[in-house]
Protein backbone atom coordinates (compact mmCIF):
# COMPACT_ATOMS: atom_id res chain seq x y z
CA UNK A 1 0.00 0.00 0.00
CA UNK A 2 1.31 3.46 -0.97
CA UNK A 3 0.20 6.56 0.90
CA UNK A 4 -0.47 9.35 -1.61
CA UNK A 5 -1.19 13.02 -1.03
CA UNK A 6 -2.84 15.01 -3.83
CA UNK A 7 -2.44 18.74 -3.23
CA UNK A 8 -5.15 20.72 -4.99
CA UNK A 9 -8.84 19.89 -5.30
CA UNK A 10 -9.62 21.41 -8.66
CA UNK A 11 -11.17 19.27 -11.37
CA UNK A 12 -7.96 17.53 -12.47
CA UNK A 13 -6.52 17.11 -8.98
CA UNK A 14 -9.80 15.57 -7.86
CA UNK A 15 -9.97 13.27 -10.89
CA UNK A 16 -6.40 12.08 -10.30
CA UNK A 17 -7.13 11.48 -6.61
CA UNK A 18 -10.06 9.32 -7.68
CA UNK A 19 -7.81 7.34 -10.05
CA UNK A 20 -5.23 6.80 -7.33
CA UNK A 21 -7.89 5.70 -4.85
CA UNK A 22 -8.72 2.76 -7.11
CA UNK A 23 -5.17 1.44 -6.59
CA UNK A 24 -4.52 2.49 -2.99
CA UNK A 25 -6.74 2.73 0.06
CA UNK A 26 -4.60 5.51 1.53
CA UNK A 27 -5.11 8.57 -0.68
CA UNK A 28 -5.82 12.01 0.74
CA UNK A 29 -6.91 15.06 -1.26
CA UNK A 30 -5.96 18.50 0.09
CA UNK A 31 -8.46 21.31 -0.51
CA UNK A 32 -7.74 24.90 0.42
CA UNK A 33 -11.27 25.42 1.76
CA UNK A 34 -12.52 23.28 4.68
CA UNK A 35 -16.07 23.20 3.33
CA UNK A 36 -14.89 21.62 0.07
CA UNK A 37 -12.87 18.99 1.93
CA UNK A 38 -15.94 18.23 4.06
CA UNK A 39 -18.10 17.82 0.94
CA UNK A 40 -15.65 15.31 -0.55
CA UNK A 41 -15.59 13.37 2.71
CA UNK A 42 -19.33 13.30 3.34
CA UNK A 43 -20.93 13.35 -0.11
CA UNK A 44 -18.03 11.64 -2.00
CA UNK A 45 -18.29 14.35 -4.64
CA UNK A 46 -16.55 17.61 -5.47
CA UNK A 47 -19.55 19.94 -5.91
CA UNK A 48 -17.47 22.91 -7.06
CA UNK A 49 -15.34 21.33 -9.79
CA UNK A 50 -16.74 17.87 -10.62
CA UNK A 51 -20.38 18.08 -9.65
CA UNK A 52 -22.30 14.88 -10.29
CA UNK A 53 -19.22 12.65 -10.48
CA UNK A 54 -19.06 10.01 -7.74
CA UNK A 55 -15.67 9.68 -6.04
CA UNK A 56 -14.38 6.52 -4.34
CA UNK A 57 -15.66 6.32 -0.78
CA UNK A 58 -12.20 5.51 0.55
CA UNK A 59 -10.78 8.76 -0.83
CA UNK A 60 -10.16 11.07 2.13
CA UNK A 61 -9.98 14.87 2.04
CA UNK A 62 -8.61 17.52 4.36
CA UNK A 63 -7.82 21.24 4.44
CA UNK A 64 -4.88 20.61 6.79
CA UNK A 65 -1.72 20.70 4.65
CA UNK A 66 0.45 19.04 7.27
CA UNK A 67 -2.03 16.21 7.76
CA UNK A 68 -2.14 15.66 3.99
CA UNK A 69 1.63 15.57 3.44
CA UNK A 70 2.86 13.91 6.61
CA UNK A 71 4.02 10.33 5.97
CA UNK A 72 3.06 10.54 2.27
CA UNK A 73 5.12 8.23 0.06
CA UNK A 74 4.09 10.06 -3.12
CA UNK A 75 3.01 13.70 -3.41
CA UNK A 76 1.00 14.94 -6.39
CA UNK A 77 0.84 18.71 -6.99
CA UNK A 78 -2.37 19.87 -8.65
CA UNK A 79 -2.56 23.57 -7.75
CA UNK A 80 -2.47 26.27 -10.47
CA UNK A 81 0.98 27.47 -11.54
CA UNK A 82 0.53 30.92 -9.99
CA UNK A 83 -0.13 29.40 -6.56
CA UNK A 84 2.37 26.53 -6.63
CA UNK A 85 5.33 28.24 -4.97
CA UNK A 86 3.26 29.57 -2.08
CA UNK A 87 1.77 26.15 -1.35
CA UNK A 88 5.19 24.48 -1.56
CA UNK A 89 6.65 27.02 0.84
CA UNK A 90 4.07 25.96 3.42
CA UNK A 91 4.28 22.24 2.65
CA UNK A 92 8.06 21.83 2.31
CA UNK A 93 8.68 20.99 5.96
CA UNK A 94 6.00 18.27 5.85
CA UNK A 95 7.21 16.46 2.70
CA UNK A 96 9.86 13.80 3.17
CA UNK A 97 12.92 14.67 1.02
CA UNK A 98 13.03 11.19 -0.51
CA UNK A 99 9.47 10.90 -1.84
CA UNK A 100 8.64 11.35 -5.54
CA UNK A 101 6.69 14.51 -6.38
CA UNK A 102 4.44 14.50 -9.46
CA UNK A 103 3.28 17.73 -11.09
CA UNK A 104 -0.11 17.96 -12.82
CA UNK A 105 0.50 21.59 -13.78
CA UNK A 106 0.48 22.80 -17.40
CA UNK A 107 1.88 26.29 -17.29
CA UNK A 108 4.90 28.40 -16.41
CA UNK A 109 5.34 30.69 -13.44
CA UNK A 110 4.86 34.38 -14.08
CA UNK A 111 7.97 36.56 -13.76
CA UNK A 112 10.42 33.63 -13.44
CA UNK A 113 9.12 31.54 -16.40
CA UNK A 114 10.00 28.42 -14.40
CA UNK A 115 8.41 25.09 -15.20
CA UNK A 116 6.50 23.44 -12.36
CA UNK A 117 9.13 20.75 -11.79
CA UNK A 118 11.79 23.46 -11.51
CA UNK A 119 9.74 25.26 -8.86
CA UNK A 120 9.17 22.03 -6.96
CA UNK A 121 12.87 21.19 -7.03
CA UNK A 122 13.78 24.68 -5.84
CA UNK A 123 11.27 24.86 -3.00
CA UNK A 124 11.89 21.31 -1.77
CA UNK A 125 15.66 21.40 -2.19
CA UNK A 126 15.73 18.59 -4.75
CA UNK A 127 19.07 19.37 -6.39
CA UNK A 128 19.21 16.27 -8.60
CA UNK A 129 15.63 16.49 -9.85
CA UNK A 130 15.31 12.73 -10.46
CA UNK A 131 12.48 12.45 -7.93
CA UNK A 132 10.43 15.24 -9.52
CA UNK A 133 8.35 14.66 -12.65
CA UNK A 134 5.07 15.29 -14.42
CA UNK A 135 1.86 13.50 -15.39
CA UNK A 136 0.51 14.95 -18.62
CA UNK A 137 -1.45 14.15 -21.77
CA UNK A 138 -4.92 14.54 -23.33
CA UNK A 139 -6.65 14.49 -19.95
CA UNK A 140 -10.02 16.23 -19.76
CA UNK A 141 -10.88 15.78 -16.11
CA UNK A 142 -14.62 15.08 -16.31
CA UNK A 143 -14.24 12.39 -18.95
CA UNK A 144 -11.50 10.60 -17.01
CA UNK A 145 -13.35 10.92 -13.71
CA UNK A 146 -16.36 9.40 -15.47
CA UNK A 147 -14.35 6.32 -16.45
CA UNK A 148 -13.95 6.99 -20.17
CA UNK A 149 -10.85 5.34 -21.70
CA UNK A 150 -7.88 7.71 -21.80
CA UNK A 151 -4.09 7.70 -21.81
CA UNK A 152 -1.35 9.81 -20.30
CA UNK A 153 2.42 10.04 -19.81
CA UNK A 154 4.36 10.02 -16.55
CA UNK A 155 7.72 11.66 -17.18
CA UNK A 156 10.68 11.23 -14.83
CA UNK A 157 14.40 11.28 -15.52
CA UNK A 158 14.71 8.21 -13.28
CA UNK A 159 13.17 5.29 -15.16
CA UNK A 160 12.66 3.20 -12.04
CA UNK A 161 10.61 5.97 -10.41
CA UNK A 162 8.59 6.42 -13.60
CA UNK A 163 7.76 2.71 -13.77
CA UNK A 164 6.74 2.57 -10.12
CA UNK A 165 4.40 5.54 -10.60
CA UNK A 166 3.09 4.09 -13.84
CA UNK A 167 1.71 1.17 -11.87
CA UNK A 168 0.24 3.47 -9.25
CA UNK A 169 -1.66 5.64 -11.74
CA UNK A 170 -2.74 3.06 -14.31
CA UNK A 171 -6.26 1.60 -14.15
CA UNK A 172 -8.55 -0.34 -16.46
CA UNK A 173 -9.63 2.90 -18.14
CA UNK A 174 -6.56 5.10 -17.66
CA UNK A 175 -3.48 3.89 -19.53
CA UNK A 176 -0.13 5.42 -18.55
CA UNK A 177 3.12 5.42 -20.52
CA UNK A 178 6.56 6.39 -19.20
CA UNK A 179 8.79 9.05 -20.75
CA UNK A 180 12.21 10.34 -19.61
CA UNK A 181 11.69 13.75 -21.26
CA UNK A 182 10.45 15.94 -18.40
CA UNK A 183 11.32 19.22 -20.14
CA UNK A 184 9.59 18.30 -23.40
CA UNK A 185 6.46 17.05 -21.66
CA UNK A 186 6.16 20.19 -19.53
CA UNK A 187 6.73 22.62 -22.39
CA UNK A 188 4.19 20.74 -24.48
CA UNK A 189 1.63 21.09 -21.69
CA UNK A 190 2.23 24.82 -21.30
CA UNK A 191 2.27 25.74 -25.00
CA UNK A 192 -0.78 23.69 -25.96
CA UNK A 193 -2.87 25.92 -23.68
CA UNK A 194 -1.77 28.94 -25.70
CA UNK A 195 -2.70 27.13 -28.90
CA UNK A 196 -6.08 26.22 -27.41
CA UNK A 197 -6.86 29.91 -26.93
CA UNK A 198 -5.96 30.45 -30.61
CA UNK A 199 -8.20 27.53 -31.61
CA UNK A 200 -11.04 28.96 -29.57
CA UNK A 201 -10.61 32.37 -31.21
CA UNK A 202 -10.82 30.73 -34.64
CA UNK A 203 -14.00 28.91 -33.64
CA UNK A 204 -15.50 32.07 -32.15
CA UNK A 205 -14.83 33.91 -35.38
CA UNK A 206 -16.77 31.22 -37.23
CA UNK A 207 -13.93 29.49 -39.06
CA UNK A 208 -14.23 25.84 -40.02
CA UNK A 209 -12.30 22.61 -40.21
CA UNK A 210 -9.62 23.66 -42.70
CA UNK A 211 -8.65 26.55 -40.46
CA UNK A 212 -8.57 24.31 -37.41
CA UNK A 213 -6.43 21.68 -39.14
CA UNK A 214 -3.92 24.33 -40.23
CA UNK A 215 -3.88 25.86 -36.76
CA UNK A 216 -3.29 22.54 -35.01
CA UNK A 217 -0.52 21.56 -37.40
CA UNK A 218 1.32 24.86 -37.20
CA UNK A 219 0.66 25.01 -33.46
CA UNK A 220 2.38 21.66 -33.09
CA UNK A 221 5.35 23.04 -35.02
CA UNK A 222 5.62 25.96 -32.58
CA UNK A 223 5.31 23.66 -29.61
CA UNK A 224 8.07 21.39 -30.94
CA UNK A 225 10.36 24.29 -31.85
CA UNK A 226 10.33 25.73 -28.36
CA UNK A 227 10.46 22.34 -26.67
CA UNK A 228 13.46 21.08 -28.61
CA UNK A 229 15.26 24.40 -28.23
CA UNK A 230 14.91 24.01 -24.46
CA UNK A 231 16.28 20.48 -24.49
CA UNK A 232 13.18 18.37 -25.09
CA UNK A 233 13.19 15.40 -27.47
CA UNK A 234 11.49 15.86 -30.85
CA UNK A 235 9.58 12.56 -30.55
CA UNK A 236 7.85 13.76 -27.39
CA UNK A 237 5.82 16.28 -29.36
CA UNK A 238 4.31 13.66 -31.63
CA UNK A 239 3.08 11.66 -28.62
CA UNK A 240 0.46 11.98 -25.92
CA UNK A 241 2.10 14.93 -24.15
CA UNK A 242 2.35 16.84 -27.42
CA UNK A 243 -0.05 16.06 -30.27
CA UNK A 244 -2.47 14.15 -28.06
CA UNK A 245 -2.93 16.94 -25.54
CA UNK A 246 -2.97 19.58 -28.28
CA UNK A 247 -5.85 17.87 -30.12
CA UNK A 248 -7.93 17.36 -26.98
CA UNK A 249 -7.45 20.89 -25.67
CA UNK A 250 -7.94 22.66 -28.99
CA UNK A 251 -11.07 20.77 -30.07
CA UNK A 252 -13.05 20.04 -26.90
CA UNK A 253 -15.73 22.34 -25.53
CA UNK A 254 -14.64 21.09 -22.09
CA UNK A 255 -11.31 22.88 -22.50
CA UNK A 256 -11.10 26.02 -20.36
CA UNK A 257 -8.46 27.65 -22.55
CA UNK A 258 -10.42 26.98 -25.73
CA UNK A 259 -13.51 28.42 -24.01
CA UNK A 260 -11.63 31.64 -23.30
CA UNK A 261 -10.63 31.84 -26.95
CA UNK A 262 -14.17 31.19 -28.21
CA UNK A 263 -15.53 34.04 -26.11
CA UNK A 264 -12.72 36.35 -27.24
CA UNK A 265 -13.53 35.46 -30.84
CA UNK A 266 -17.13 36.47 -30.20
CA UNK A 267 -15.96 39.89 -29.10
CA UNK A 268 -16.19 39.61 -25.32
CA UNK A 269 -13.68 41.27 -23.00
CA UNK A 270 -11.05 39.06 -21.37
CA UNK A 271 -11.74 40.36 -17.86
CA UNK A 272 -15.42 39.48 -18.16
CA UNK A 273 -14.63 35.99 -19.43
CA UNK A 274 -12.12 35.21 -16.68
CA UNK A 275 -14.38 36.63 -13.95
CA UNK A 276 -17.16 34.22 -14.94
CA UNK A 277 -14.92 31.15 -14.90
CA UNK A 278 -14.73 29.10 -11.72
CA UNK A 279 -11.57 27.27 -12.83
CA UNK A 280 -8.22 28.63 -13.98
CA UNK A 281 -7.37 28.81 -17.69
CA UNK A 282 -3.58 28.45 -17.46
CA UNK A 283 -2.97 29.81 -20.96
CA UNK A 284 -4.21 33.29 -20.02
CA UNK A 285 -1.31 33.71 -17.60
CA UNK A 286 1.24 31.44 -19.26
CA UNK A 287 1.21 32.99 -22.74
CA UNK A 288 3.46 35.83 -21.62
CA UNK A 289 5.97 33.40 -20.11
CA UNK A 290 5.91 31.19 -23.21
CA UNK A 291 6.69 34.20 -25.39
CA UNK A 292 9.53 35.25 -23.11
CA UNK A 293 10.98 31.73 -23.26
CA UNK A 294 10.70 31.82 -27.06
CA UNK A 295 12.61 35.10 -27.11
CA UNK A 296 15.29 33.76 -24.77
CA UNK A 297 15.82 30.72 -26.99
CA UNK A 298 15.48 32.60 -30.30
CA UNK A 299 12.43 30.59 -31.38
CA UNK A 300 9.78 31.95 -33.73
CA UNK A 301 6.21 31.42 -32.48
CA UNK A 302 3.83 33.51 -34.61
CA UNK A 303 0.58 31.95 -33.36
CA UNK A 304 1.58 32.41 -29.74
CA UNK A 305 2.62 35.99 -30.52
CA UNK A 306 -0.82 36.79 -31.89
CA UNK A 307 -2.53 35.22 -28.89
CA UNK A 308 -0.36 37.39 -26.66
CA UNK A 309 -1.30 40.46 -28.68
CA UNK A 310 -4.99 39.74 -28.11
CA UNK A 311 -4.58 38.94 -24.41
CA UNK A 312 -2.21 41.73 -23.42
CA UNK A 313 -2.02 44.39 -26.14
CA UNK A 314 -5.64 45.04 -27.05
CA UNK A 315 -5.46 43.59 -30.56
CA UNK A 316 -8.80 42.29 -31.82
CA UNK A 317 -9.26 38.66 -32.89
CA UNK A 318 -10.16 39.88 -36.38
CA UNK A 319 -6.67 41.37 -36.72
CA UNK A 320 -4.96 38.08 -35.91
CA UNK A 321 -5.84 36.26 -39.14
CA UNK A 322 -4.25 38.65 -41.67
CA UNK A 323 -1.22 39.01 -39.39
CA UNK A 324 -0.67 35.25 -39.64
CA UNK A 325 -1.73 34.68 -43.23
CA UNK A 326 0.38 37.45 -44.75
CA UNK A 327 3.65 36.41 -43.13
CA UNK A 328 6.62 35.71 -45.39
CA UNK A 329 6.34 32.39 -47.23
CA UNK A 330 8.56 29.66 -45.78
CA UNK A 331 9.37 25.95 -46.00
CA UNK A 332 7.14 23.84 -43.76
CA UNK A 333 9.94 22.13 -41.81
CA UNK A 334 12.46 24.98 -41.64
CA UNK A 335 11.88 25.96 -38.02
CA UNK A 336 11.97 22.41 -36.66
CA UNK A 337 15.15 21.61 -38.56
CA UNK A 338 16.78 24.70 -37.10
CA UNK A 339 15.68 23.69 -33.60
CA UNK A 340 17.09 20.20 -34.12
CA UNK A 341 20.39 21.65 -35.28
CA UNK A 342 20.58 23.83 -32.19
CA UNK A 343 19.88 20.82 -29.98
CA UNK A 344 22.56 18.75 -31.72
CA UNK A 345 25.14 21.50 -31.41
CA UNK A 346 24.51 21.76 -27.67
CA UNK A 347 24.91 18.00 -27.17
CA UNK A 348 28.08 17.67 -29.26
Amino acid sequence: MTRVAVIGAGSWGTAVAGILATNSDDVVLWARRPELADAVMTAHENPDYLAGVALPERLRATSDLEAACAAAEVVVMGVPSHGLRAVLTKASSYIDPTVPVVSLIKGVEQETNRRATEIIAEELGRTGGDQVGVLTGPNLAREIAGGQPAASVVAFADGDVARALQGLFMTGTFRVYTNPDVVGCEIAGAVKNVMAIAAGIAHGLGYGDNTMAALLTRGLAELARLGTAMGGHALTFGGLAGMGDLVATCTSDKSRNRTVGVELGKGRALDDIVTEMRMVAEGVKSTRGVLELASQHDVEMPIAEQVGAVLYEGRTPEEVVPALMMRQAKAEDHGLLEARRRGQSRSS
